[in-house]
């Protein structure tokens, strides 16, 4: 097949979450390449005029969607399946639908609560409803890639969320709220569309070794961006949980299998858990079309099902061309 990748276009200076999706394209194409497919790479167009000579010139039978942002901004990445989609073209991964639910995060949580799927409590300004004493998270609504995320994030009391909170919209912009703090086991769960369902890919727990005591047990910016940090080395995928603790696994997957199909997800997919005091899996994130690079969470997860690189992209190439 003629496949487009199609990435984000990048800035001048762009930070390292962006550089990773250039990265991941230009491994996507090569592997394509290694299949017998015809692959090329083209940054997206925000508009349709111009997106339009860019799927003419490609001749694409599918379009490998790695669009991450838009004008550096991730809400508007829905952007890109939406424009996809009015032309008729096949592509991998998320429609804009599950994407723009997904992106964000709050709305995110209420599509959970109310389907009886467990994530924790949060609050919101101005008014910040529910918010209490004790020890929260303050995030990003609606950037991914652990935007601006670190030690400070965490916080107690409630003045002092609130003050954080309002810094954050002060000095970045857009929308912030505090999430309930949840101290314990990380869980990163993917998943590949199949025809009978969704695939549950095994699962790593994300491990914190060495880690300081009264340090927050975060995967923040600096863990997933900067490889010499700190962070980085010391937060550690640890593969074993179906073999050790066979009850855990099943209800992590029957949770991720639920979530799935309650936003609709298609191609891939990956879902963070943590672990509540009650040994009980809560849902923080759900994330469509995740990073796909080589040293990817989901490559890892691939790799421990016996797919290499080549297998886990010609499986979701694969699944949009079906569909």
């Amino acid at each position: 097949m003629r496949v487009l990748v199609l990435h984000s276009e990048l800035g001048p200076e762009p930070p390292a979450d962006e550089k990773d999706t250039l990265v991941a394209a230009r491994a996507v194409a090569e592997a394509l390449g290694r299949l017998g497919h015809e692959a090329s790479l083209a940054a997206f167009p925000r508009d349709g005029k111009t997106l339009d000579g860019v799927l003419a010139r490609a001749r694409a039978d599918v379009v490998f969607n790695l669009v991450e942002s838009v004008d550096g901004r991730s809400e508007q990445t829905p952007l890109a399946p939406r424009l996809l989609a009015a032309r008729g073209v096949a592509f991998t991964g998320a429609d804009a639908a599950a994407m723009a639910v997904t992106n964000d995060k709050l709305l995110t949580k209420r599509r959970l609560r109310e389907a009886g799927i467990a994530t924790p409590d949060w609050s919101e300004p101005p008014c910040w409803h529910g918010l209490r004493e004790g020890t929260w998270i303050v995030k990003s609504a609606v950037e991914d890639a652990s935007f601006f995320l670190d030690d400070a994030s965490v916080v107690t009391g409630a003045d002092v969320v609130a003050r954080h909170a309002a810094s954050c919209i002060r000095e970045h912009g857009g929308r912030w709220f505090a999430e309930e703090f949840v101290d314990g086991r990380e869980f990163n769960v993917s998943l590949l569309e199949e025809p009978s369902g969704p695939e549950v890919l095994p699962m790593p727990e994300m491990v914190f070794e060495d880690w300081p005591a009264g340090r927050p047990r975060i995967v923040g910016y600096a863990a997933k961006w900067d490889e010499t940090s700190f962070e980085s080395r010391k937060t550690v995928r640890r593969f074993g949980v179906e073999r050790n603790e066979p009850a855990l696994a099943a209800r992590l997957r029957e949770l991720s299998v639920r979530t799935w199909e309650l936003f609709g997800l298609s191609g891939y997919a990956r879902i963070d858990f943590r672990i509540d005091s009650r040994g009980e899996p809560v849902v923080l994130e759900v994330n469509t079309n995740p990073a796909i690079a080589p040293d990817a969470g989901i490559v890892a997860a691939a790799a421990q099902a016996g797919l290499n690189y080549e297998d886990l992209v010609a499986r979701i190439v694969g699944a949009a061309a079906a569909r």
